[in-house]
């Protein structure tokens, strides 16, 4: 009884162990996801989502509302760097319904958009079209 009881709580901690380690592991992999963006590279970016997607089985919406860069969001962030190509992938990877939920800052992207003036941008007609 005694042996069963130490081999599930040592179970269970390595459980914890493992599991602060995977959400460590997955800011390590996005670490520099902002500067991939900002730098519209396509390429890169999108090695970094099917790394993340194989090695954590995170897809971007599992991930986008949690990753900030310098306080805005991803596609935020590739509209004010006129990254058109990330911006342009990032809309098409979201799911439809997750582009009109609103973000941090209570703001959907749309309203984000017409307040900012960045209606002529063409991630936001992607957006547009996608919503």
């Amino acid at each position: 009884m005694l042996k069963i009881v130490k081999t599930s709580l040592a179970v269970a901690a390595a459980s914890f162990i493992f599991s602060g380690t995977a959400q460590a592991g997955v800011e390590d992999a996005l670490a520099n996801i902002c500067t991939i963006v900002q730098a519209n590279d396509k390429g890169e970016l999108r090695k970094k989502m099917r790394a993340v997607q194989s090695d954590y089985r995170l897809k971007l919406h599992d991930y986008y509302a949690g990753v900030s860069c310098n306080g805005k969001s991803l596609i935020r962030t590739a509209i004010e760097s006129n990254a058109v190509d990330v911006g342009t992938l990032l809309v098409k990877k979201m799911p439809s319904r997750e582009l009109q939920n609103p973000e941090a800052d209570g703001k959907t992207l749309q309203v984000w958009i017409a307040e900012n003036g960045f209606q002529s941008s063409p991630i936001a007609s992607e957006l547009s079209e996608r919503i």
